[in-house]
């Protein structure tokens, strides 16, 4: 969809707000991201539900995990088809209300094709802005819908804008669901140049990175095979989130959130 000028100085806008907020709410609030390299590190050689996780071995592999939040939409069944065709495996973020109610054909898909389904809320109200019954009901009725497709409760969640605070590292414990944050970002709410989005994803790419993107933006879904391709040839193995910390399991409660280079 295309937004006027002006628009899109909103969205830059609310973009840097949103950026500076999650700066000072993980800083001020007592929580401490884990980068990835710590987790593997923490978990050791012992740990059999991380080391089940692991296809491969992300302390000695150029690894990266491709992960969506927001749908899924009308184009995921095509970034699907996409992931398959690249045998690419994703992280997909889902958003409850109007979409993995709207599509529960699509979310079954993402399950059986071996991504992780994992949980952006149920509505994408800004949890810091919430009580804790509200987080509560954000994420629990998005865990109820997604098990009741999939057999499988979520145990990673995304928080809209990536803000978090102990509230919500709290609720998120007694839920069974880390938090992953990133640190590749397009910023596909702003632009649907295909071109563009290609370019800030390659330009922002390290090794144990989170790229976060949304397949529910006209532009971004086109933009996926020439980054897979440019990506694979630069040496990285897409692995999903999961994958990325193993043999460290995602802990309940902890924030995710690697180092760039």
């Amino acid at each position: 969809m295309f937004r006027s000028r002006l628009g899109r100085r909103r969205g830059t806008a609310t973009a840097l707000i949103a950026a500076a907020s999650l700066m000072l709410t993980l800083g001020g609030c007592g929580v401490d991201p884990v980068t990835p390299q710590d987790a593997r590190e923490e978990g050791g050689t012992d740990d059999k539900a991380g080391a089940a996780a692991r296809r491969v071995d992300c302390a000695k592999v150029k690894c990266i995990a491709l992960t969506f939040d927001a749908g899924p939409g009308k184009d995921t069944p095509r970034l699907l088809d996409i992931l398959k065709e690249k045998k690419v495996p994703a992280t997909f973020f889902l958003l409850g209300s109007k979409h993995v109610d709207r599509y529960p054909q699509v979310v079954k898909r993402i399950a059986d094709e071996g991504h992780e389904v994992a949980n952006h809320t149920w509505t994408h109200r800004i949890l810091t802005d919430l009580d804790e019954s509200e987080v509560r009901d954000e994420l629990s009725r998005t865990q109820d819908a997604v098990e009741k497709i999939t057999g499988r409760r979520p145990t990673l969640m995304r928080p809209p804008q990536g803000r978090t605070d102990g509230a919500v590292s709290d609720v998120s414990r007694e839920l069974g669901l880390a938090q992953i944050l990133w640190s590749i970002t397009a910023k596909d709410y702003s632009t649907t140049d295909s071109a563009l989005i290609r370019q800030r994803v390659l330009e922002q790419a390290h090794g144990d990175g989170i790229i976060l993107l949304h397949d529910i933006y006209d532009g971004t879904v086109p933009a996926v095979p020439s980054i897979i391709d440019e990506l694979k040839r630069q040496g990285f193995t897409f692995v999903t989130v999961p994958e990325l910390l193993a043999p460290g399991k995602a802990e309940p409660g902890a924030v995710y959130r690697p180092e760039k280079d």
